[in-house]
């Protein structure tokens, strides 16, 4: 056969082949979405992992829009149950697209109320009531002002419950499941050296301190300790002495990180721009946040075994620009590093002192 009568011959099927994707477009489609569904649809991660500590990161970004990353919020699973520190816009959606039930939620921890915290309570707090039928709602940990929180999201989503209530019934949707219900403790009891215990049950100890995020107060952060291993959330905050004492030991650190040499490009486009008002907000910011080298400082002088930076500022949608991210990071903290993204695992097991980190979307 001649390359001219092999070229025809694959024009003719190529031509084949796109004709029949058109004429069986529906059914086409129709088949690849029931194929995702087999393997999505009812996923249950939590089921998988090995008995110890397990972090996953549902929302590795901050108020600034970053088409990769949700709103702040991690989730550590323990024994089959979850628990979500912050849970910032899109967690819900992240917390699904992982296989991580919101059914399972045990408890939510805030670690203060800026809204880029709490903006994504309300879809979680529907999944986790219809989801699993809960006649109670979960609890919502939190230093003072926690109250406030928790009624207003339910009070705005009533008139939402009764309606979701009022479709599915009371069985699926019980009235009395509905939102949440604040769990505060004191922030000055946070305070203290070793921090506050604020959650003890199976095992799991949730110790809350006091960080340094002013004039925003009160502001904790968290850290879990099960099965011999632990990992530390430092929420939003500038360099805190007492983070890096409550933090001593642990395996695993996750920490804000805010880049100014990268924040300023962003505040001087703004000004030239004549937005003045939010590039004053791109410098206000940097006194009450740490730097990828500050955090990187925390992690030497707690000791931690690694360190995992969120909370990112500004966005990094490509990861080929973490190296500029990092600054000198790296300089000042000889253990791993990671620059957090949605979707990753890391998982502590029991008896080890490894840990294994893998993508869960």
């Amino acid at each position: 056969m001649t390359l001219r009568r092999i070229a025809l011959a694959f024009v003719v099927l190529l031509a084949l082949a796109i004709g029949a994707l058109a004429v069986f477009q529906r059914q086409i489609g129709a088949r690849m979405l029931e194929r995702i569904a087999d393997t999505q649809v009812g996923r249950d991660t939590v089921a998988t992992l090995p008995d110890g500590v397990n972090v996953a990161l549902c929302g590795t970004g901050s108020p600034m829009p970053d088409p990769t990353r949700a709103g702040p919020c991690s989730v550590v699973m323990v024994g089959g149950k979850v628990f979500l520190v912050d849970s910032g816009e899109g967690s819900a959606r992240n917390l699904a697209r992982m296989g991580i039930p919101a059914a399972r939620i045990e408890a939510i921890f805030l670690t203060h109320y800026h809204s880029d915290h709490i903006d994504g309570l309300a879809p979680v707090l529907l999944q986790r009531w219809v989801g699993g039928s809960h006649t109670q709602p979960p609890p919502l940990f939190g230093p003072e002002g926690v109250d406030s929180v928790a009624a207003g999201f339910n009070a705005a989503y009533a008139l939402d419950g009764g309606y979701r209530t009022a479709h599915h019934g009371a069985a699926l949707a019980p009235p009395s499941g509905h939102g949440a219900t604040p769990q505060t403790f004191r922030a000055e009891a946070a305070a203290a050296p070793k921090g506050l215990v604020v959650y003890r049950a199976d095992g799991l100890v949730v110790t809350a301190f006091t960080v340094n995020h002013e004039p925003v107060a009160p502001a904790v952060g968290y850290r879990f300790d099960y099965a011999g291993r632990s990992v530390v959330f430092s929420g939003d905050t500038a360099v805190s002495s007492h983070l890096n004492t409550v933090a001593a030991g642990a395996d695993l650190l996750v920490h804000e990180a805010l880049q100014p040499a990268l924040l300023s490009a962003i505040d001087e486009r703004l000004d030239n721009r004549g937005l003045a008002n939010l590039a004053q907000i791109m410098r206000d910011i940097v006194d009450y946040h740490s730097t990828p080298e500050q955090a990187a400082d925390a992690a030497r002088a707690a000791g931690v075994d690694a360190l995992v930076l969120n909370h990112l500022v500004p966005p990094q949608p490509l990861d080929y620009g973490y190296a500029a991210f990092l600054g000198d990071a790296k300089k000042h903290y000889a253990g791993p590093i990671t620059v957090g993204e949605d979707g990753m695992l890391f998982s502590l097991p029991r008896g080890t002192d490894t840990i294994l980190r893998r993508r869960l979307f």
